[in-house]
């Protein structure tokens, strides 16, 4: 082992470091950065995320070649240690904390220490290492974690009154520890029929066949999430400010601050087109998913997005023309913020004509997120016709439905007009790996929340919160 720089007796004691101490690389400090920090500081890549070239700690020479990667004798001026203690709200925090995959979470103190003491000592590494990107040991106790937070969250849930259909009533939320309200509407379970016909004007394939589908009881917002909402999920920090002068169980705050929340935005995320009373844009279904289990642990009641075939039934609210008002496209500018009335921007929610059931923007304002994996023939190879759910199994594509403020072809606005997501939602995020919380450049992309009569299982909630397929590489996804 050839040593760098290696510190004296009596810079160690300065330090204030134990003389004795002397941290064994292979045993402690390769592990960790081969679980944590060779998975990214690698250019070349790795089957579980794509390098981030800015420094390479493959090898000992490569990892000298940046200044500031390490310095040997000062942990303090090196970012192998200093971004590893930063704050958990730190954009430069590493491992980057939910953004490139949830099994990298912070280091323990333990292992910063070691970091620590490793580099003070002189960063000892052996000349024939060449440390490999590893899959982190015991990444199964996150899905261990997100089961045990679940059934906590379920268990809050399981113990409020049940409810019959019948009694199923419009109701206000708040979202604990705020005073930010949001509506909810009963949607009465029966049948419809899915998709369009084949004469419908602007039709596309991908609508059929129409079939019937049965669907159970629910709640679906009044109107899409607005920022007012959302933001309170996306920043953690100025979340935990604002219920700090509200009466708050330490235990309820325990849990909410448990759900996995987003990475702070690189950009503006309204991109000026406004906040207050406007809808929250640019979430990948992933953000979308977590929003519904931190508002679940939040209010006690179980929320999650639609699925397709809810959504379109919410939209339809018992018609089966083109449009919930008619077959005559041209009334949509009554009903809808789109291409020919928008001024170029989302518009506030709630300022247009409602469907017959009272949603507002089911049409037009943003695209909304669906919990579907996109499948152009799932409607002729659907198993079930009863709560018909296509779960999702890779990232990309996902359904979104409803048209947007964008979209100046009226034929996208109609109640079956399905849409796919792509990668070039988040062509322009500079994060490598492409962020799994953010589609900046779908800035007419939004979602609403439904509430199912019917609590499910634990395991069902995992399944709505969790799809595992939120990394725009298959691979990634599958390596964890």
């Amino acid at each position: 082992m050839k040593p760098i720089s290696p510190l004296s007796f009596a810079a160690l004691v300065f330090l204030g470091l134990p003389a004795s101490r002397a941290v064994d690389f292979d045993k402690e400090v390769k592990p960790i950065l081969e679980n944590n920090c060779v998975r990214c500081h690698n250019p070349k890549g790795t089957d579980f995320e794509k390098g981030d070239t800015d420094f390479d700690l493959s090898t000992r020479e490569t990892a000298l070649q940046t200044k500031s990667a390490i310095v040997p004798g000062d942990a303090s001026k090196s970012k192998v240690y200093t971004t590893t203690v930063l704050p958990d709200d730190a954009k430069k925090l590493m491992p980057p904390r939910n953004k490139v995959t949830d099994s990298l979470e912070r280091l323990t103190t333990a292992e910063t220490d070691i970091l620590k003491t490793w580099i003070n000592e002189g960063a000892m590494w052996p000349d024939s290492v060449t440390l490999v990107a590893r899959k982190k040991e015991g990444a199964g106790k996150n899905a261990a974690a997100e089961a045990a937070l679940v059934a906590e969250i379920h268990g809050r849930i399981a113990a409020a009154p049940v409810v019959t259909e019948q009694e199923m009533k419009p109701f206000t939320g708040i979202i604990t520890g705020t005073d930010v309200t949001y509506e909810m509407l009963p949607i009465p379970g029966g049948k419809f029929k899915m998709g369009s016909p084949e004469n419908e004007k602007g039709r596309k394939p991908d609508e059929g066949p129409q079939h019937t589908v049965e669907i159970a009881p629910f709640w679906m917002g009044k109107c899409e999430v607005t920022w007012n909402e959302f933001e309170l999920f996306m920043y953690p920090v100025e979340e935990k400010k604002a219920r700090a002068t509200k009466q708050v169980p330490a235990a309820l705050n325990a849990v909410t601050d448990a759900v996995t929340r987003p990475t702070q935005p690189y950009v503006e995320m309204s991109f000026g087109m406004g906040k207050d009373g406007f809808p929250a844009i640019s979430m990948t279904q992933h953000a979308a998913n977590k929003y519904c289990q931190w508002l679940s642990a939040k209010t006690g009641q179980f929320y999650r997005l639609p699925t397709e075939a809810e959504w379109e039934y919410a939209c339809r609210a018992g018609t089966e023309t083109a449009y919930y008002w008619g077959d005559d496209a041209s009334q949509i500018s009554d009903y809808a913020w789109w291409g020919k009335n928008s001024d170029f921007k989302y518009q506030k929610v709630g300022k247009k004509k409602p469907n017959p059931w009272g949603l507002y923007d089911m049409t037009g304002n943003v695209l909304e997120w669906c919990i579907d994996q996109y499948d152009a023939n799932f409607y002729g190879k659907q198993e079930t016709t009863v709560n018909p759910w296509n779960v999702a199994t890779t990232p990309y594509p996902h359904v979104a439905r409803g048209g947007s403020w964008d979209d100046d072809d009226v034929s996208k606005l109609r109640s079956s007009a399905r849409r796919a997501s792509n990668k070039t939602w988040k062509i322009q995020d500079p994060q490598l790996p492409k962020s799994i919380w953010y589609h900046t450049d779908a800035q007419f992309l939004g979602f609403r929340i439904v509430r199912p009569l019917k609590t499910p299982s634990p395991q069902e909630m995992t399944t709505y919160w969790n799809s595992g397929v939120e990394k725009d590489n298959p691979a990634l996804n599958k390596a964890e």
